[in-house]
């Protein structure tokens, strides 16, 4: 078989290396190695798949059905292993190989094309938090994992690059910033973090209802991981004419439902917003842009 990799993940790694490096080039290769190696049988390629690996739904010798996911290493695949290992099936997709070659995941298969974006907005918004909740766990004593202060202050540096070059974004810029400083001033917890969560991540399963999927783990405070989740859907948040007056609503009641601080949470909700748009504008996607800085100003 030729794996032909999704035109989003092409797409998406060529936002993030847009000067292109040889991983895509070898990841037929790679993927072939990797099936010959566990003498699996493939079913497809998942399309269209993620944003920063390629998943290929298989069966292993003895007919189980699993998930073979390739990454490149800026996408962090042997942090991942570690969260999951962690984790160990509760909450979160199993794995089924502990050790393999680097950048190459094998795991229980879910239900690809199910995830809880596809119930009504509020049962979703339910059945995703309760899903993040049991992934709030104490990290394991020597994590390989970035801290919430490691990442976003990386993802600040480059804020402040865009905000300068572009005048328009530097008010938003600011206010973001601002939270971020103030919130790392006294983080309330240490924990492991699923990190990019948000509805799409949930999948339908066999041993329990949802489970989640590809995490890009982070230790710090649970309201950094429950900020994605708040703007989910946001091009719907945008369209209605109570947008805004429905996103604090959210931020209020996830924060209740799961024991945050709302206040944290809504400090959380701007600074990454802000910085979804940022970069989104960064890379040439305007229209997210758009999105998510005016999502970002009513809070």
């Amino acid at each position: 078989m030729v794996f032909e990799p999704p035109k989003r993940l092409v797409r998406a790694l060529g936002e993030t290396a847009p000067d292109g490096d040889d991983w895509l080039e070898k990841l037929p290769e790679a993927a072939q190695q990797a099936v010959a190696l566990r003498e699996l049988t493939v079913e497809r390629v998942q399309v269209p798949g993620g944003r920063s690996s390629l998943v290929v739904l298989v069966r292993a010798a003895d007919g189980t059905p699993a998930v073979l996911k390739l990454a490149p290493g800026r996408a962090r695949p042997e942090a991942e292993r570690s969260a999951l290992a962690h984790w160990a099936g509760r909450g979160a997709v199993q794995l089924l190989e502990p050790f393999s070659a680097e950048g190459v995941l094998l795991l229980e298969r879910l239900h690809p094309d199910v995830s809880v974006r596809s119930l009504p907005e509020a049962k979703a918004l339910l059945e995703a938090a309760g899903t993040l909740r049991r992934l709030w766990v104490e990290p394991p004593a020597y994590f390989p994992f970035e801290t919430v202060a490691d990442r976003t202050g990386r993802q600040a540096e480059a804020m402040r690059a865009r905000a300068q070059a572009d005048p328009e974004v530097a008010p938003l810029v600011d206010l973001a910033l601002a939270a971020r400083e103030e919130l790392l001033a006294a983080p309330p917890e240490h924990r492991l973090l699923h990190g990019t969560f948000r509805q799409s991540k949930v999948l339908a399963a066999e041993r329990m209802p949802w489970l989640a999927v590809g995490p890009d783990p982070v230790v710090g405070e649970c309201a950094f991981d429950l900020a994605r989740l708040v703007r989910d859907r946001v091009e719907d948040l945008i369209a209605q004419p109570s947008g805004a007056a429905t996103t604090r609503r959210r931020v209020k009641r996830l924060a209740e439902s799961l024991d945050v601080d709302q206040e944290r949470l809504r400090g959380w909700t701007l600074f990454r917003a802000v910085e979804s748009g940022v970069r989104a504008g960064r890379v040439g996607r305007p229209r997210d842009a758009e999105l998510l800085l005016e999502f970002a100003s009513w809070l």
